[in-house]
């Protein structure tokens, strides 16, 4: 899978920084495309002539319409994952840390119908991915596990089962966007904190408790 976006080093020449405004176009572009579904039909050239670049110039960045969507869909979850991260450095307990990204990681998605989008139609691909939102969110389930905070079996199928809920709850609020609300990504959080094994009480006040200030950039 092609690296998430990283803009850690800014380029240091002319030509390298062309490039790269080259190809945060053409991600752009794709993610787009991604978001309106119409990665199957699209070409090339519909891609160079959404991101506003010059056919030739797709090559030098990708090999193919695969890697560009593919780079695309990696790069919305890890900007997402990465935005967790910060949030997340201060709790300690692996169960409000998985509840506050997964409440925080559908809000982020409703409030932005584009990445919703994306996830939606091409999330389910990447919930066993390396980088992304999968990695953040075993890494807190095992963690519930190991503390005994969790009583889970198969943390591979609790992952899905995570995934799965979060895709759905971002599939209603495009569907029926004013039926989602903050509530109830609370109690999306809550019914799978509680299929982990968290008593039903203790559940609800780690899904309702204040959450940290979203940025979204």
């Amino acid at each position: 899978m092609p690296a998430p976006r990283s803009d850690s080093a800014e380029p240091a020449t002319r030509t390298e920084r062309r490039k790269a405004l080259t190809r945060r176009k053409l991600i752009d572009a794709a993610r787009r495309i991604l978001a309106g579904d119409t990665h199957s039909t699209a070409s090339i050239q519909d891609i160079t002539d959404a991101a506003d670049v010059g056919f030739g110039s797709f090559y030098n960045h990708f090999s193919s319409k695969a890697e560009l969507f593919e780079t695309a869909v990696s790069e919305v979850l890890e900007e997402l994952g990465q935005l967790l991260d910060e949030l997340s450095t201060t709790v300690d307990d692996p169960a409000v840390a998985f509840a506050q990204s997964l409440r925080l990681a559908t809000r982020h998605g409703i409030s932005l119908p584009e990445t919703a989008q994306v996830l939606v139609r091409h999330g389910m691909a990447y919930i066993d991915a390396d980088a992304g939102l999968a990695p953040r969110a075993l890494r807190d389930i095992e963690a519930g596990v190991a503390s005994g905070r969790f009583l889970v079996r198969d943390t591979r199928l609790a992952l899905a089962t995570t995934a799965g809920a979060l895709l759905a709850v971002l599939h209603l609020s495009l569907t029926h966007p004013d039926a989602v609300t903050d509530a109830t990504c609370d109690e999306a959080a809550e019914q799978l904190l509680r299929m982990l094994g968290v008593p039903p009480e203790e559940a609800h006040e780690i899904a309702t408790a204040p959450l940290p200030a979203l940025d979204q950039g």
